[in-house]
């Protein structure tokens, strides 16, 4: 059987099964700014459950309340396709296993899967535990065989495995060898300190499949040397059909390895199969961003296959190709991850660019000269300072206003700002807007956090009794970069803001010397995008068109009136 990958090459399917062992809840969780509550630990998992990951390490029952609590709690879940795991280490030197309390805690946690981890390096051994050699080789053994009786299923981690194998060969084979005495039904190796290269992983992996010949061997790689990815499919391709990672790479120092490219490697590129299927791995993107969201961290641009600049295309040769065929400058189809193709507007942008956003919307393929004042205009307004590049909306606007089909839906007659702060330092802030609707002027004064704040409650009040669906729209995000550093003070600030309406988001910039005036821009602009997408040319509400009709035929009458009244003098 043959699958094709996004570019169109054929994949034969190899008919190997690669296991997916997910420890974003555990290793993910050592990552600088990394930290999950109970609730947020169990959301990822029935998550990744969703994904179709194998097994789940959930956390270590022996090192916190959290963790223990975990367990407690995953008992009475539903789990439909991983196995949740619990991770400990091997028993303390002193202990026998039925009285250690870190196995006992592995016990207790009723994990249906149990993974501890055991020293290869006998650099670790002596310098770290502190133990004679072979004390450490009977630790493995005896844990291994206590642990074996109380689960389902028992793996084992060979940390730091490939520096202590480089060290002592002879001493690495004992540690394997008393893991696999006392019933581990998986050997993990481990490059703890990611400073393994891909040609040794290829190799070391190679011998350790000629020495265990049926022995399931996994791979547990870190990125310290950026080669984390690079190692977990040298090593797949070497014989193990069992992976460890992180969802967005996240753990310790560099990270472990990144799950996301790896599944969509071995998936699309090597004819592996993982998850459920091309199913589960069209939603690799998505995944990608819950447990952004729910770390409340920022995504990462440019994440391989999920990130938001994966398939963004800016230079108009590449936007040209691409609009030709996909193949040239994408090596898969982003939806086969789940992502979805960009095509970015800036001053390097050619005619391709803006066919390819706005061609549909305004039949721009076949108006050469329409295409050539959007650029024109592109070009001097981005050397004005704005930035077009991910400001989808303030560029929709743009490309209206150039070809004269932009009617505003509400004319400014003018705005105030004033901030006062106390002899106490407590500051407070009043907008005022005076706008005019359809005839209608309406003049209104918010309070708010911050000038930006009072000035966009100011908008909504003045605007709300025309658009009402303006109280949808709520600033998600509000950044402000400096244009021209060298002005000091007196430099050109752009303003950038990202609103939603729970269903979509949208971008939109605004450049001035003045940060109210180029926030005032950027919040025009937000507005007038939604309205364009809730009634398109329709200016006002069916309630408020009425009013100003009403409004219109008064004023008429009034004028007629005066007409004849100057007649009769």
């Amino acid at each position: 059987m043959a699958t094709k990958n996004g570019n169109g090459q054929g994949v034969k399917k190899k008919g190997v099964r690669v296991q997916i062992f997910d420890t974003s809840l555990r290793d993910g969780t050592q990552s600088e700014h990394v930290a999950y509550s109970l609730d947020d630990k169990l959301q990822i998992a029935h998550e990744l459950d969703r994904l179709g990951v194998d097994y789940i390490e959930a956390g270590w029952p022996g090192s916190n309340p959290k963790d223990m609590g975990f367990f407690d709690r995953a008992v009475d879940e539903k789990w439909t396709n991983a196995k949740i795991t619990a991770f400990g280490s091997t028993r303390h030197p002193k202990n026998k296993p039925a009285q250690d309390p870190n196995l006992q805690a592995l016990v207790k946690s009723k994990a249906p899967v149990l993974i501890f981890f055991g020293k290869t390096w006998d650099f670790h051994v002596t310098d770290a535990l502190r133990v004679k050699l072979e004390d450490n080789v009977d630790m493995i053994r005896t844990s291994a065989e206590y642990l074996k009786t109380n689960c389902e299923q028992l793996l084992y981690d060979a940390e730091h495995f490939f520096d202590g194998y480089k060290h002592n060969r002879d001493y690495a084979w004992k540690t394997l060898d008393a893991a696999v005495a006392g019933g581990v039904e998986t050997l993990v190796l481990c490059d703890t300190n990611g400073g393994t290269l891909p040609d040794e992983i290829a190799r070391i992996v190679g011998e350790v499949k000629k020495r265990f010949g049926g022995m399931r061997l996994g791979i547990h790689p870190h990125n310290d040397s950026g080669v984390a990815i690079a190692n977990a499919l040298a090593a797949v391709e070497a014989g193990c059909t069992h992976v460890q990672g992180t969802i967005n790479g996240f753990g310790e120092r560099c990270g472990n390895v990144d799950l996301l490219p790896v599944i969509a490697n071995l998936s699309l590129k090597l004819g592996y199969d993982c998850l459920k299927g091309d199913e589960s791995v069209r939603r690799l993107t998505e995944v990608s961003r819950f447990v952004y969201e729910i770390g409340n961290l920022p995504p990462r641009d440019n994440q391989p296959y999920v990130g938001k600049s994966a398939f963004a295309h800016k230079g108009g040769i590449h936007v040209s190709a691409v609009n030709r065929n996909a193949a040239t400058y994408e090596h898969v189809d982003p939806e086969s991850v789940g992502n979805s193709r960009r095509v970015l507007i800036s001053e390097l942008s050619g005619r391709s660019n803006v066919v390819a956003t706005q061609g549909e919307r305004f039949g721009l393929k076949d108006r050469p000269e329409d295409l050539k004042k959007i650029v024109d205009r592109l070009m001097e307004l981005e050397n004005q300072g704005y930035v077009y590049e991910a400001a989808e909306a303030s560029f929709d606007l743009l490309v209206r206003k150039t070809l004269a089909q932009h009617q505003p839906f509400f004319k400014l007659h003018g705005f105030r700002v004033m901030t006062d702060v106390d002899d106490k330092g407590v500051e407070t802030t009043e907008a005022t807007v005076k706008i005019e609707v359809g005839g209608q002027v309406e003049h209104t004064a918010s309070d708010g956090n911050g000038p930006v704040n009072a000035l966009d409650g100011a908008l909504r009040k003045a605007l709300e009794k025309f658009y009402p669906e303006v109280n949808e729209i709520r600033l998600t995000d509000y950044k402000v970069r400096v244009v021209n550093p060298k002005a000091a003070t007196a430099a050109k600030v752009l303003v950038s803001i990202v609103s939603s309406d729970h269903k979509n988001r949208w971008t939109t910039v605004g450049v001035s010397e003045n940060i109210i005036e180029a926030s005032w821009h950027a919040l025009v602009d937000s507005v007038e995008y939604k309205l364009y997408q809730t009634r398109g040319e329709d200016r006002l509400a069916p309630a408020a068109a009425a009013q100003a009709k009403r409004t219109a035929k008064a004023k008429a009458k009034d004028k007629e009136k005066k007409a004849v009244a100057a007649a009769r003098r």
